[in-house]
């Protein structure tokens, strides 16, 4: 198993503490976004996966993108340690929680964007960062309030167990603290950011701890 991936991609880092929390030893190879015009345009990985995003897993001949899909892939050929509930109205909710990040907050946030921001339109550094933070400070309220007024909501995203929506939730309130967002409006999130800090399966997924980091 290869993952490819880069210290600093959100989606990535999803995937890396769902195969620490499996527990999973996997080669990695580190595909630079930046350096020389962003090795995820170079051949190679054109290959690998046509659309030029992080991560990509391989697993005995199989090529997998996008990083839900590889972390729901994962439970289910590796189904020890789950990150999904066993019951159908629990892995629903996990898959919204999880979703509402990775599809509605991140998407607007991400490097290609924030690049496309800046060279393109040609928006000043303060406009990208009014930008970046505006989205994400709607999509984490959105996200507190319905974590704090769900009885389902326990240490974690749901119960008191890591799930996929925790693998979703450290990444992005890391990037919001690297942008410098105020998170205080968001207690909720923030403690289940702290019980999931605690564990090494997060810790040593962050980018800082990564073998590429700059």
């Amino acid at each position: 198993m290869k993952l490819h991936t880069y210290y600093r991609s959100s989606a990535s880092y999803r995937v890396r503490i769902a195969l620490n929390l499996k527990q999973f030893d996997v080669d990695e190879a580190y595909i630079h976004l930046s350096r020389n015009g962003g090795e995820q345009f170079s051949a190679a990985f054109d290959a690998l996966n046509p659309q030029h995003l992080l991560p990509v897993l391989e697993d005995d001949g199989l090529l997998l993108t996008q990083s839900l899909a590889i972390i729901e892939y994962l439970d289910e050929t590796r189904p020890v340690l789950p990150l999904l509930p066993s019951d159908a109205a629990g892995r629903a909710r996990v898959r919204a929680l999880s979703q509402a990040i990775a599809c509605d907050i991140h998407p607007l946030n991400n490097l290609r964007v924030l690049k496309y921001l800046s060279e393109q339109l040609q928006v000043t550094p303060d406009q990208k960062n009014a930008w970046y933070r505006h989205w994400v400070a709607l999509g984490l309220q959105g996200l507190e309030q319905r974590l704090a007024s769900d009885g389902a909501t326990g240490a974690f995203c749901h119960g008191d167990t890591p799930t996929m929506a925790d693998c979703c939730l450290s990444p992005q309130l890391y990037n919001a603290r690297r942008f410098e967002c105020d998170l205080s409006p968001y207690p909720t999130l923030t403690r289940i950011d702290a019980n999931c800090e605690a564990l090494p399966a997060f810790r040593d997924a962050a980018p800082d701890r990564q073998r590429d980091a700059e």
